[in-house]
């Protein structure tokens, strides 16, 4: 193959609805521009880029596969990514190497939530976007419909440069404004006829030329001012208008085609390739963490971004990456900036699918894989000797919203789960894996029910047999008045006896608190738990009746007590300890006995002061469609929410809320059933409040019966 320089590659990320189509324009790309001989099908399971099992068996895509075709002139690399919301992670680590997205857009249904996501994140990053209709040979197709609801949605940016002359069963000609000709394609795509835009379209065609040479010519002053002057502009003028245009996201030019029919393809890849900046041209680009940004300069040493690993099957470890500067050249040795270690670059490949074409070198802004890395991470950045020590701005990707805990079936398992649970984690960074030692439980975080059920299936296929469950929340004990309480630790069964006993205040904790009296305090330790709150233990002892030397053993014994609460076995916190009075005894007494006595003595004080328990609240955030702001509140409400407020952006309606973790087990499953998938929302750590009394009783009597169970 042709080592490309960086002028002529262009890179784009195919993003969208889940049924949008995607990946059978990947395919009638790779059939466009030669990469195969024969489309495959998302049906007939033979497509390059739905080439894993569980997409085979599912018919859609779950991980996002790099893809190039050579087309004039060019190379284009695409990443064709999955639509469904669950996988969003691998659409931010696309967008984070391409310099513009073709959004596609089901022409029977419009804007669906991969729609939105695309353009949220597109938005945040600042990357050119065009949008492509597609399936416009469907019954049900609605081109004009479909513009109406793209302005309405995103703004007067929407651009038609193509528009279907019959849409619907039977779709084989579109007027290309841009050329101002009518092409028309045989039965099952081909070459097609171009000719005049024919009298009966003319209004139409006239009227949409008028407002893309105006938002062309918005690209340049130039352009401006001879658009001024004699109201036109020529093609090649409305190209370099348009490119300026989409570079600087001034607009979104909408494309027609039927991907499945293989109509329209060759006339979007040649747009791609006059109209989509190249690496060097992009405004937005990578920066590293000094705050420059990437160069794409072939002439510099070597510099390259990892943006996504994986384990493929009869080939290993896999890294994608692109090359942000200088070249890459087989047999090159270079250093992870992540850990400094030394890797070489034994083979490179450039992507079909599963099809990989092995190439000696790659140039800046090319994207490439490798095989055989020791120690190279999604976000690693890989340098030449004369680069050591620059790093990339690592991809930020989503926080995940839906926990589940996890667990092995067979405990013989439990080695084996936790070594695959953390290759995902390492290959899918929306995935995140961790043992809460508090609750001890595995705790698996995702984007969604499906995410969770996706990861469920590998499991499976691995044998390895799981159980999925709702987490225990990580509640919290505190107690809300002063209480006394005294215990006296003594055991005889010969030899040397156990013998300790300890009088304790203790009172509730709060900032500003003035100290208790009623016991001189002799020293003071003051302990920041690591779970929240403090722990603030007093020696009150007068007159030796607790020899100081056991003083760390009652605190010990206080401090396992807190660290298993007596009302459910959570942490408890903010608690005020006055140890005052107690016993020793000369030969029996010893640490351990103090330990004890410390411990019992707190649990009777403990539940003598009017314990509470207090439950995570989360400050929360909804964006859903207004029309479905009703549905979403009544829910909201159920779950013990307090709404704060709402706050309105563009058609949706952002509810602020404030909702206790104990509530919110699936809720973006419930959230995505009243809104069709369209509703997203994001949580954040607020404070403990106390539970409502109800709660507390069923909360006590669920520990009571689970320890009945254990004994």
């Amino acid at each position: 193959m042709k080592v490309y320089n960086t002028s002529e590659i262009k890179n784009i990320a195919l993003v969208g609805g889940a049924k949008s189509g995607k990946t059978t324009l990947a395919e009638a790309f790779a059939l466009e521009g030669g990469v195969i001989t024969r489309k495959g099908s998302v049906d007939d399971k033979n497509t390059i880029s739905d080439y894993r099992d569980i997409e085979l068996e599912r018919k859609h895509s779950v991980v996002s596969s790099v893809m190039y075709v050579e087309y004039n002139n060019d190379k284009v690399n695409i990443i064709d990514v999955p639509g469904f919301a669950d996988f969003q992670g691998e659409m931010v680590a696309a967008f984070h190497v391409t310099e513009a997205a073709i959004v596609v857009i089901n022409s029977q249904i419009g804007v669906e939530v991969g729609t939105e996501l695309a353009f949220r994140y597109s938005d945040s990053i600042q990357t050119p976007l065009l949008f492509v209709m597609n399936q416009l040979d469907t019954e049900k197709a609605n081109f004009d419909e479909q513009i109406k609801e793209l302005k309405d949605f995103f703004g007067d940016k929407i651009t038609v440069v193509q528009y279907p002359v019959n849409a619907g069963v039977g779709f084989d000609c579109f007027v290309d404004v841009v050329m101002q000709k009518m092409y028309k394609y045989p039965k099952g795509g081909g070459k097609p006829e171009i000719t005049d835009i024919p009298e009966s379209e003319q209004a139409k065609a006239e009227a949409y030329r008028l407002a893309l040479v105006e938002n062309a010519a918005a690209g340049a002053d130039d352009l401006m001012e001879k658009y001024f002057e004699e109201n036109n502009l020529t093609i090649d003028e409305v190209r370099r208008g348009l490119k300026l245009g989409i570079t600087s996201r001034a607009l979104f030019p909408v494309l027609c085609v039927s991907a499945k029919e293989s109509i329209g393809i060759g006339r979007l890849l040649e747009f791609i390739t006059y109209n989509i900046p190249s690496p060097k041209e992009a405004i937005n680009t990578k920066t590293l963490t000094t705050g420059e940004k990437a160069s794409y300069d072939e002439t510099k040493p070597m510099l390259s971004f990892v943006f996504k690993t994986a384990n493929e099957s009869h080939i290993g470890e896999i890294a994608y990456m692109k090359v942000m500067q200088g070249e890459i050249t087989e047999g090159m040795d270079l250093v992870n900036s992540d850990n400094d270690s030394k890797e070489r670059i034994s083979q490179i490949f450039v992507n079909s699918g599963k099809n990989r074409i092995k190439v000696e070198k790659a140039s800046a802004g090319d994207i490439v894989s490798t095989i055989k890395l020791k120690d190279v991470k999604t976000n690693a950045t890989l340098t030449s000797n004369k680069n050591l020590g620059l790093k990339f701005n690592p991809i930020i990707f989503p926080e995940p919203i839906y926990t589940t805990a996890i667990k092995s079936v067979n405990s013989s398992d439990d080695e084996k789960l936790g070594a695959a649970l953390n290759e995902f984690a390492n290959h899918d960074r929306s995935l995140k894996v961790e043992f809460a030692r508090e609750l001890k439980q595995t705790i698996l975080k995702g984007m969604g029910e499906f995410h969770i059920n996706t990861l469920k299936w590998y499991l499976d296929t691995m044998k390895i047999p799981i159980e999925l469950f709702a987490p225990k929340i990580p509640y919290r004990e505190t107690i809300t008045k002063s209480a006394e309480a005294s215990y006296r630790h003594k055991k005889q069964s010969g030899g040397a006896g156990q013998f300790g006993e300890v009088y304790m205040l203790i009172e509730p904790y709060y900032d500003g608190m003035t100290p208790q009296k009623t016991y001189p305090i002799r020293g003071t330790e003051t302990i920041d738990l690591t779970w929240g709150g403090k722990l603030i233990f007093n020696n009150c002892i007068v007159g030796g009746a607790i020899d100081a030397r056991f003083m760390p053993a009652i605190l010990k014994g206080i401090m396992e007590k807190i660290e298993e609460g007596p009302l459910t076995g959570s942490y408890a916190r903010d608690i005020v300890v006055n140890v005052f009075d107690g016993k020793m005894h000369p030969v029996d007494s010893n640490e351990m006995a103090f330990k004890l006595a410390g411990r019992n003595a707190f649990k009777e004080a403990f539940k003598a002061a009017s314990p509470k328990i207090l439950e995570p609240i989360y400050d929360m955030e909804v964006t859903v469609p207004s029309e479905l702001m009703g549905g979403v509140m009544t829910d909201l409400q159920g779950r013990r929410a307090i709404v704060m407020g709402m706050d309105s952006e563009g058609r949706n309606s952002v509810i602020k809320a404030k909702v206790p973790l104990a509530e919110m087990n699936r809720y973006s499953t419930s959230l995505s059933s009243l809104t069709s998938g369209r509703g997203t929302f994001t949580m954040k750590f607020n404070e403990y409040q106390t539970v409502p009394t109800d709660v507390q009783s069923a909360l006590l009597k669920a520990y009571e019966e689970t320890n009945k169970d254990e004994e």
